[in-house]
């Protein structure tokens, strides 16, 4: 490329459509004006938001120094042949996926945070932009500002990747930090975590682990090549988790996360979100608060740890624009579309009931002669040994166990529970939690 090319590239914008004007959509208006002094000097052109897809334009007015790109017609933009990039930032399965399809269709390139579309729709959508020679490219819907997706696909493509785990959630991650550090149950630290704005008025997505299953099934797809969905990850919320497994778990060295863990075995894929126990060694144990970290084992780089935050305003539109960059940098090379899915691969996803783990199991039984025998009588009978057990406390006629079993499938463990409930010498299951190792 000549001087002269460079030159007409400078000289030229890349015209851009904003779809969506909420909390990420005026992040990333935020930040192409923050970067608007470097633009030319980063892309070799400029970067103009042709048009901003809302639905209240009175309200999204207020938000802009400059209300003329605001406009409620998709049409209008879909049929502009010079916008040549589309950023989807409305969430939701409807209409975002049929926009994104069409945009697609029209030659139009698409960067998205679409979580929920991408977990459940990833490969119609990402096999539409191979098929036009399109980019589509989603960083953000995983992980906020950490870069992991284009990391996992080029940087870390000569590796065969075995193991990803992490924290996806920050609401949750908050609410386990302030109990183990402040002692709260839980209602108590989902509470200031809606008092401070982490969690949402309906909070069921980030407790239930819906939100952190979604970032599974995306990361799984990628690092294993093959096509894993929202349904098909396991999901385990953290409501049940108390004050008290917290305590137990930090005396037996070990803190208590909402991990999400995927692993390629020889039986296939294991794809799950759930609370578990984690050694206080491990470097996911010390990621508190709001912050997210991804930890992947390869069997070139071997362990990498990317950590930051996983969500928020500008970290998440810093993925966005990050994503938008390379496009517009695509456009200039004219090499747009030459990455695709990369899901060539159909291994089969393991049943929870199939997937070994350890397990800390807290119980309530009769303090009398034999129970504890009794425990390990169905435990064997059940296939599961026990690695360590101890009498934590008596009150009454009532003595609390608390033990950690060595591996065993979740099958199992489902059994004995089924015979501990029919025992009138085992009063109630406090806790069943997994164990990572």
């Amino acid at each position: 490329m000549d001087k002269t090319d460079n030159i007409q590239r400078r000289n030229r914008s890349v015209k851009a459509a904003l779809l969506g004007l909420g909390t990420v959509g005026m992040g990333v208006y935020r930040v192409l004006r923050m970067q608007e002094d470097e633009m030319e000097d980063k892309l070799g052109s400029r970067v103009e938001l042709k048009y901003i897809l809302i639905r209240n334009r009175e309200k999204a007015a207020k938000k802009l120094t400059d209300p003329s790109p605001l406009t409620t017609s998709w049409e209008t933009i879909l049929q502009d042949g010079e916008v040549e990039v589309v950023i989807e930032l409305m969430g939701g399965i409807e209409p975002a996926k049929t926009y994104i399809l069409e945009a697609l269709r029209a030659g139009k390139h698409v960067v998205t945070a679409n979580k929920d579309l991408m977990a459940s729709h990833g490969q119609e959508l990402l096999d539409t932009a191979w098929d036009h020679g399109c980019d589509l490219f989603f960083e953000a819907a995983v992980a906020g500002g950490i870069p992991i997706i284009r990391p996992m696909k080029q940087c870390l493509a000569g590796n065969h990747i075995t193991e990803l785990m992490g924290i996806f959630n920050g609401t949750t991650n908050f609410i386990l930090t302030r109990m183990a550090q402040d002692g709260m149950e839980f209602e108590e630290a989902l509470r200031l975590a809606t008092d401070l704005g982490y969690a949402e008025a309906d909070p069921t997505a980030d407790i239930e682990g819906l939100d952190a299953g979604r970032k599974v099934a995306i990361l799984a797809s990628t690092a294993f090549h093959s096509r894993v969905t929202f349904t098909d990850v396991y999901m385990e919320g953290i409501a049940n988790i108390t004050a008290t497994d917290i305590k137990y778990a930090r005396e037996m060295g070990c803190s208590i996360k909402l991990l999400g863990v995927a692993r390629q075995t020889r039986e296939g894929i294991e794809a799950r979100v759930h609370p578990m126990l984690i050694d206080s060694s491990h470097p996911l144990s010390s990621v508190n608060d709001s912050y997210n970290a991804v930890f992947l084992k390869g069997d070139a780089v071997q362990d990498v740890m990317f950590y930051g935050r996983g969500a928020g305003e500008l970290p998440t539109a810093s993925a966005v624009a990050g994503d938008l960059f390379q496009v517009i940098r695509n456009i200039h090379a004219g090499c747009c579309g030459k990455l695709g899915c990369t899901c060539y691969k159909n291994l089969p996803i393991n049943p929870m009931e199939r997937i070994a783990s350890k397990y800390f199991i807290r119980m309530q039984v009769e303090d009398r002669f034999g129970v504890l025998a009794s425990v390990s009588s169905i435990l064997g009978n059940n296939c599961i040994s026990i690695s360590q057990m101890l009498q934590k406390k008596k009150t009454g006629d009532s003595a609390e166990i608390v033990l950690i079993t060595d591996a065993v499938e979740e099958r199992h463990i489902r059994d004995a529970m089924k015979v501990f409930d029919e025992m009138s010498i085992i009063q109630s299951i406090s806790s069943l939690i997994r164990v990572y190792g």
